[in-house]
């Protein structure tokens, strides 16, 4: 596969990148402390969206899985997504003044779902493509790692950007994340970025189209039960259920916890967005892990990697703030305090990226065994099936954290930064802590599971090899 390709499919990491942060880091930050709607009511409605658009992810894997074109399979439904997925994060963050928060809450749950839905009809059928770019075993990493590396890349630049320009501290708000004027603005940038790589990636990834792994027969027409029947028989493989399931737990863990980063960063460790952009430089983290993912994986398993990152990655979590709570690290505001904070988050990016490169590939592995033990490639419906439980998750997560807030925190809302309560700041960094990423466990546990090998991997894919070339072969 051309490098220049990679970069290409790479680039199509952005939209979601861009989504995310927007929504994991100001979505809740925006409605409950600058427009005042109770931190609970605002993870409902993200719950709510979350679990619909998750609802759609098999159906646009499905769909995409059975579609036929002159634009192959995945295209069409990436150049469709591009205007619509824009407009709505537009207005997701910029609502008009609508006197009400019955009103807001409305607006919120139904620009969050037609973000998310829309997000899906681009991002379910780009995901697709990376598996049908190649099939051998240490590629497809190759692959992954530039996915990860342009979505660091791009991720790193974009925030950097808004946190010293769109969110800039001023005296009016010296913690610029604070300020309803800037999230009209935020809300155009986030837009036309998304838009941008949406067509990018999808623009110069066409000259690919007649070199992609494609079914063979008719398109089929789509059905509901034939949804259900392809959803089945991919949790049929047992080491992709497998994955499924610790999809499903750590995506609480990370739904939780990318609710509460926010409100960390601000009131746990004071950081104005002055400060917060240097932790940018946790892109140093990814770019090691680019540089080492691939002799890494000639030397040990993918499995191995996996849970030896996130058993290390789990220790970095709960370690800088426990280290906080003995009276070891310097006070907020001490810029050793924050040197210490970047050095943390370029490890916990070395760790969480050579993570997900692993898994990311080890979900490609198990197509082809699929392919061997059913005779159908389900790219679609394997990372629909991923996402899902990815989506649904973390917006459980998503909904603890809100309730976490409200009802267990008791965090205060709209009150300045200065006169929140202490203990309310203790009581969040307990919880983000320690108690959050204890639950990683569970997932760790499943992933041990997985047993597709280096080794097994080989032996699938020349038994795949024979059961293509016997057709050219009775033929001849």
């Amino acid at each position: 596969m051309p490098t220049r390709t990679r970069v290409f499919q790479g680039v199509g990491a952005l939209p979601d990148v861009f989504k995310d942060f927007a929504i994991r880091t100001f979505l809740l930050l925006y409605y409950n402390q600058v427009l005042g709607l109770p931190a609970s009511y605002v993870s409902v409605a993200l719950f709510i969206a979350l679990v619909i658009d998750a609802v759609t992810d098999p159906v646009v894997g499905s769909i995409s899985d059975n579609f036929h074109s002159k634009l192959g399979r995945r295209h069409p439904f990436m150049y469709a997504a591009a205007l619509p997925l824009g407009l709505s994060i537009y207005l997701l963050f910029a609502p008009p003044a609508l006197g009400s928060d019955w009103l807001l809450l409305g607006w919120l749950l139904f620009f969050v779902v037609a973000t998310r839905v829309c997000m899906t009809f681009f991002l379910i059928p780009w995901n697709a493509l990376f598996a049908e770019f190649s099939d051998d075993y240490q590629e497809r990493s190759a692959i992954v790692t530039y996915r990860f590396l342009m979505a660091w890349i791009g991720g790193i630049v974009f925030s950097f950007s808004v946190y010293t320009w769109v969110f800039p501290t001023t005296d009016a708000y010296p913690l610029g994340q604070l300020n309803p004027d800037s999230y009209r603005t935020f809300a155009l940038v986030l837009a036309m970025a998304i838009i941008g790589a949406v067509l990018f990636t999808t623009h110069f990834t066409r000259d690919q189209i007649p070199y992609l792994m494609q079914p063979d027969g008719v398109q089929r027409p789509f059905r509901f039960r034939q949804v259900l029947d392809e959803v089945l028989l991919a949790l049929g493989n047992r080491d992709f259920r497998v994955l499924f399931l610790a999809v499903l737990a750590s995506s609480v863990v990370l739904g939780t916890h990318g609710a509460f980063e926010i409100y960390m960063r601000t009131y746990f460790w004071g950081l104005d967005t002055g400060s917060m952009r240097w932790l940018s430089l946790s892109f140093v983290g990814a770019l090691l892990a680019f540089l080492t993912v691939l002799p890494l994986q000639a030397r040990f398993d993918k499995k191995v990697l996996l849970v030896g990152c996130s058993i290390a990655l789990l220790v970095a979590g709960v370690l800088l703030v426990g280290l906080r709570f003995l009276g070891i690290l310097p006070e907020n505001g001490d810029p050793l305090l924050l040197r210490l904070l970047v050095a943390d988050s370029i490890i916990r990016a070395y760790l969480g990226t050579t993570a997900l490169v692993m898994f990311v590939s080890m979900v490609a592995d198990t197509l082809d065994v699929q392919e061997l033990n059913t005779g159908l490639r389900q790219e679609g419906i394997f990372n629909s099936a991923i996402a899902f439980s990815a989506k649904a998750t973390s917006g459980i997560g998503l909904l603890i954290a809100g309730v976490l807030l409200d009802a267990v925190i008791a965090f205060p809302r709209g009150v300045p930064v200065a006169e929140v309560d202490p203990a309310a700041v203790t009581r969040l960094g307990v919880m983000d802590g320690f108690v959050v990423p204890l639950f990683n466990v569970v997932w760790m546990v499943l992933a041990l599971r997985y047993r597709i090998t280096r080794a097994q991997h080989a032996d699938v894919r020349i038994a795949l090899d024979r059961r293509r070339k016997a057709p050219a072969a009775a033929q001849a």
